[in-house]
């Protein structure tokens, strides 16, 4: 018999037992098309046919009626394994990977200094970066990311929402002065994606009137507007915190979403793992006033 993937087997034990696809999405807490998906790539793997579709329901085929017996076996060890690496894994020790984007990065360090030093015996590795690392895969154990639709995270994944974050357009304090005594010069919009100018760069007092400067990452970003390239738009945390920056003249905040902090399947309940989800959740709750962009800056 082919090889088959623990994930697809619980697909398929949970619709031979629910006898319809419907409930099995409801007891794995996923959509309909995603059993389908899963039932149709086991099929392939093994190139046959495991259910047959009835009026009553999904009944097993013969084939399929072979690889309950593998597919049990299978749910036992994965069962087995399960609890005895949890039962090891309730000691605050080990490693957690924990992924978050550049700017929170910084602001979060100090956090993630004093955490370590609660739990000496946790290892810790960053992962700092924009991309959405692979939970299932365990690229990482915790992920904390900016969303602005909970509708889009996907249905594996668990959720904490944490403070909303909203978003500012920020200048250089030096290139601001420049404009108010009548500098002339290009204000170009730094922007990091190709999508255009955006409508920022023309929302305030200050019109953008260069040509997009495209800054490859938050980095570069952040550096040509402390530069005095241009007007850009940033996190208020990072914005308002910054003594080289101020907002620009006639714009105001904009919530734009929320931070989460993520996981994925039994890796939030080892103790290492939720220590930290119950740490970093307090710490953000504490910051929310200058996540959420009400810290007003002096100008």
């Amino acid at each position: 018999m082919a090889s088959i993937d623990w994930d697809d087997v619980r697909y398929f034990l949970a619709v031979g037992r629910g006898g319809s696809v419907r409930a099995a999405a409801e007891r794995l807490g996923v959509n309909h098309a995603t059993v389908l998906r899963r039932i149709a790539q086991m099929e392939r793997r093994l190139g046959v046919q495991v259910f047959e579709k009835r009026p009553s329901g999904y009944r097993l085929t013969a084939a399929g009626e072979e690889v309950v017996e593998f597919a049990e076996q299978m749910e036992a060890s994965s069962h087995q394994l399960e609890t005895r690496v949890f039962g090891r894994d309730q000691s605050a020790r080990g490693l957690l990977r924990i992924t978050l984007p550049p700017f929170l990065a910084d602001l979060l360090m100090p956090d993630l200094a004093d955490f370590a030093q609660k739990h000496p015996d946790i290892e810790i590795e960053i992962l700092s970066t924009g991309e959405v690392a692979n939970l299932t895969n365990r690229e990482a154990d915790v992920a904390i990311r900016f969303v602005v639709d909970r509708k889009t995270l996907p249905l594996n994944l668990h959720g904490l929402m944490g403070p909303q974050l909203a978003g500012g357009v920020y200048v250089s304090r030096d290139l601001l002065a420049r404009w108010r005594v009548g500098a002339t010069g290009p204000i170009r919009p730094i922007v990091i994606n190709d999508r255009g100018v955006p409508d920022w760069a023309s929302a305030g007092e200050i019109k953008a009137t260069g040509a997009p400067f495209r800054a490859p990452d938050a980095e570069v970003q952040l550096a040509a507007v402390r530069q005095g390239l241009g007007m850009t738009r940033l996190p208020c945390f990072v914005g308002d915190a910054d003594p080289m920056l101020t907002r620009a003249p006639g714009t105001a905040p904009r919530l734009n979403g929320a931070l989460w902090i993520l996981t994925q399947g039994d890796s939030r309940n080892t103790k290492r793992v939720r220590l930290f989800i119950d740490f970093v959740s307090q710490r953000l709750a504490g910051r929310a006033p200058l996540l959420m962009g009400s810290l007003a800056p002096d100008e």
